[in-house]
């Protein structure tokens, strides 16, 4: 016989501002379960999580807590007023018989002294001691509204650990998916008001609920045929029994309501980029650059080359010099030393991790406008601000609401809609992902995927750099930053540990100390001067290359042609094909010439 629930919602109803938020929800959890709770921005996701820790009282339905168990609710937004240091903020969490002694070892583990003045925290320091309080009291039942906001990689992998190693049961609100996948066992998908429950960890999730929304559609689909056949009857049908007749009039009624019953999901946010002119080739080219502060060094001797087209994610732990790197990289900070070259024609969108480009004193509607007119360009093509705004889930209404008043997921998506609306082919993106509900990410991915220019971007959330970056460059402590191929998951296989790996961290660090100075190369006499080869190809590929822009051109204005697919399907085919290899072979050509000429410059040629 299965264990009774430690914690039960049933039929949980409420309404928020004259509108039904949550119409008809349960939620039940088990001793040691594991719950993902998701569900799109506004949808009710914490409301639901604070009618579980007894935060608010619902318009109707049911909760019932286990009398004996114990619960601790972590909110999205910790408050800690009232409290003169973290630790008496930590400690307050604990029950009489817990062990005070968890609390300080807690936030140590989480970098935290524990005479922190709470009024002087920042936002990720306020997590960390909040975080030690919930965990230190070990209950029955976690309640944990986005842990990971504003906690660096180190501390999301740390807080992963913590809380497999733990038997208490767990309800996660989360966007970053690996935190998710890795830890939860079931999902509750909260959608339309109602809650919808898969007996399966998070990584089944997104299949399932699009198999749901499909049926969605089909029975929707069958419902609207079935109307339109009742319709058809009342108008031609034999009215041989007015009693017949009659029932058949009141079930069309009925399936018209049940259609007007029927609740849309919400709309995706629409993401375009505006393009700016195609970038040379060479995008940033690094030389052995370094930057300190004081005693302490931020970057020593880093070298790069970012070509158009890479995405390149930026990973470290909070402070380590993200920002000073990507400064550096884009020409905002001169290095101490070394050298940056930028590439031709460079147009930078940018997007701040505080989004402090959003001014307070700004409505909506003039941080997509800049201030001036109702329009808004992308691509050459005008757009109406409203329209703009609907693009990215915001209400008409919203226009002339402050920017203050905007809430974390809000803020997130009016920055990206202002960075993305600047024409750009290099987008240096800071924690782009933060407060974005799952399926926002999903369409944030596509894009930067699409993006024709270079995308550098700073992200905590290892499945986004998986499915984004093609190389990562990775604080490897001491100022020191490597580059390597691939996503996150490719960095761990090359690297052998990941970012938060401090006894890793501090062995490297140590072994580089004690490695012996290299002596300086001898000068090379191997290669003194270009060969013949090389040589002509450096003369003829500037024409090459402008023979297959052009070829290029032609074949992209044929392929333009109206109905040219549908009237000869294997021309549109062929012509394809040869643009393809034709801007191929372009690409080819336009690195090897790049190269050549680099190394012209070094040989002095």
């Amino acid at each position: 016989m299965a264990a009774p629930p430690l914690l039960l919602l049933q039929n949980i109803a409420l309404t928020l501002g004259g509108k039904p938020l949550i119409a008809d929800a349960d939620l039940s959890v088990s001793l040691g379960e594991r719950v993902a709770l998701v569900g799109r921005n506004g949808s009710g996701k914490s409301t639901l999580l604070r009618i579980a820790a007894g935060e608010i009282q619902p318009d109707s339905g049911k909760r019932f807590f286990q009398p004996d168990a114990s619960v601790r609710y972590l909110p999205q937004e910790p408050d800690l007023t009232g409290f003169e240091t973290t630790l008496a903020y930590a400690e307050a969490g604990l029950g009489p018989l817990d062990d005070p002694y968890k609390a300080i070892m807690l936030l140590e583990e989480l970098g935290l002294t524990g005479e922190e003045n709470p009024a002087n925290l920042s936002g990720g320091e306020a997590r960390r001691a909040a975080l030690a309080r919930v965990l230190a009291a070990e209950p029955d039942v976690l309640l944990l509204d986005e842990p990971t906001n504003h906690l660096d990689l180190p501390a999301i992998e740390w807080l992963e650990k913590k809380l497999g190693g733990l038997r208490s049961a767990l309800v996660l609100i989360s966007h970053d998916r690996r935190f998710l996948e890795n830890l939860t066992k079931a999902t509750v998908w909260i959608d339309r008001g109602r809650a919808k429950r898969l007996d399966k960890g998070f990584g089944a999730f997104e299949t399932w609920r699009d198999e749901v929304l499909e049926q969605e559609e089909r029975d929707l689909q069958k419902l609207d045929r079935k109307i339109v056949a009742e319709e058809h009857w009342i108008v031609h049908g034999v009215s041989a029994r007015r009693k017949r007749n009659m029932r058949r009039v009141g079930e069309l009624g009925d399936l018209r309501q049940q259609r007007r019953d029927v609740r849309r999901g919400v709309g995706d946010v629409k993401m375009e980029a505006a393009e700016g002119k195609v970038s040379g080739k060479l995008v940033v080219e690094a030389e052995g650059i370094s930057k300190a502060y004081g005693e302490r060094p931020i970057v020593v001797d880093f070298t790069t080359r970012i070509l158009r087209g890479d995405r390149i994610g930026i990973v470290g732990r909070n402070g380590a010099g993200k920002t000073t790197l990507i400064s550096m990289l884009t020409g905002a900070l001169a290095p101490d030393s070394g050298k940056v070259k930028l590439g031709s024609n460079l147009e930078l969108a940018s997007l701040d991790q505080k989004r402090m480009q959003l001014k307070p004193e700004w409505t909506l509607k003039d941080a997509l406008t800049g201030g001036s007119g109702d329009w808004v360009e992308i691509n050459g093509e005008r757009k109406h601000v409203i329209g703009y705004m609907k693009d990215f889930l915001f209400a008409p209404e919203q226009g002339r609401q402050p920017v203050t008043k905007l809430s974390g997921g809000e803020r997130g998506r009016l920055a990206l809609a202002r960075a993305l609306s600047m024409p750009s082919n290099f987008l240096v993106l800071d924690e782009p992902t933060n407060d974005l509900d799952l399926e926002t990410l999903d369409l944030l991915q596509e894009l930067i995927s699409d993006y024709p220019g270079t995308v550098m971007v700073v992200s905590h959330d290892r499945d986004f750099l998986d499915r984004v970056a093609t190389s990562v460059v990775v604080s490897e402590a001491d100022g020191v930053w490597r580059e390597y191929a691939g996503g996150y998951r490719d960095m761990i296989a090359q690297r052998g540990y990941g970012v938060g790996d401090e006894k890793m961290e501090a062995k490297q660090a140590k072994s580089r100390s004690l490695a012996p100075t290299a002596p300086a190369p001898a000068a090379t006499t191997s290669r003194k001067k270009m060969n013949f080869k090389q040589k002509y190809a450096l003369e003829t590929l500037p024409k090459r290359m402008d023979e297959l822009r052009a070829i290029s051109a032609k074949l992209q204005n044929e392929l333009g042609t109206r109905d040219l697919y549908t009237r000869d399907p294997a021309r549109f085919a062929k012509l394809t094909d040869a643009l393809g290899k034709a801007q191929a072979e372009l690409a080819t050509s336009e690195e090897e010439w790049l190269e050549l000429e680099m190394l012209r410059e070094e040989l002095g040629a």
